[in-house]
């Protein structure tokens, strides 16, 4: 995948300058399609990452019931009482996958 910057300066050198496609992919170390594609685009690339479940999301009932009967009780607390410590920022993943 290209940055957005060689995606840049792949367009200006190609429609701006008139520079050929073999040309430009030769320096930049890209394959001629990556260029021609990168031309012919119309936006510039952007990451997508797929959708994935989250790890707090199977210890979620648990936290929702420990949250009913204390819904002050801090993240780090829940954490700690579901032994969420093997995730990584646990307390982070609670606050974001309650709200």
């Amino acid at each position: 995948m290209i940055t957005v910057e060689d995606w840049s300066l792949i367009r200006r050198l190609h429609l701006g300058e008139g520079e050929s496609v073999r040309s430009i992919s030769a320096p930049l170390g890209v394959l001629r399609n990556t260029v021609a594609g990168t031309v012919a685009s119309g936006s510039p690339p952007k990451y997508e990452r797929a959708a994935g479940d989250s790890a707090i999301q199977a210890m979620e009932p648990k936290i929702r019931a420990l949250l009913k009967d204390n819904p002050r009780m801090p993240a780090t607390v829940i954490a700690e009482r579901e032994r969420l410590h093997e995730i990584s920022e646990a307390p982070l993943a609670v606050r974001r996958g309650l709200e």
